[in-house]
């Protein structure tokens, strides 16, 4: 299987995508933070020191979605339509899961994936003095479509 990425020399190279459609475009990623029953306790009761970590968390995620392409080197910049960013709380972890939209000639998919690894590294900023034990897990895309043509 070629990568899309690399010319015939082996190099990185931004791939063309002058000649694609745009169309809809969307994608949803999902990632997990594993802490201590306790942090999360403190969580749900919006005790920890540094203020509503889901909140602060899901603008993080958005936000990070909107900038991919600065930290992705060879993602496209695209026009995001749409960014979600839920949580799902468990006993011992935060389940976060992230949607994205566009109407474009290229995928979403890393804006989505972008968006619930930061949302992961927020909530584990905001939660490390509780509990330095704390892991990121199993970040992945769930899905993607494409759409009709514009």
């Amino acid at each position: 299987m070629a990568l899309s990425h690399l010319d015939e020399q082996g190099k990185a190279v931004m791939v063309d995508v002058s000649s694609k459609p745009r169309v809809l475009r969307s994608a949803r990623a999902a990632g997990r933070i594993l802490m201590a029953a306790e942090t999360l306790g403190l969580l749900r009761g919006n005790l920890l020191k540094k203020g509503d970590a889901l909140a602060v968390a899901r603008v993080a995620g958005i936000a990070a979605a909107k900038r991919t392409s600065e930290l992705i080197p060879l993602c496209h910049n695209i026009r995001i339509d749409q960014v979600s960013v839920d949580f799902t709380l468990g006993e011992d972890f935060i389940e976060i899961e992230a949607g994205a939209v566009c109407t474009e000639s290229t995928g979403i998919e890393m804006e989505a994936l972008t968006a619930v690894a930061v949302a992961a590294l927020t909530l584990y900023d905001m939660c490390k003095a509780a509990d330095k034990a704390m892991r990121i897990t199993d970040i992945r895309l769930l899905s993607k479509t494409r759409g009709k043509p514009e």
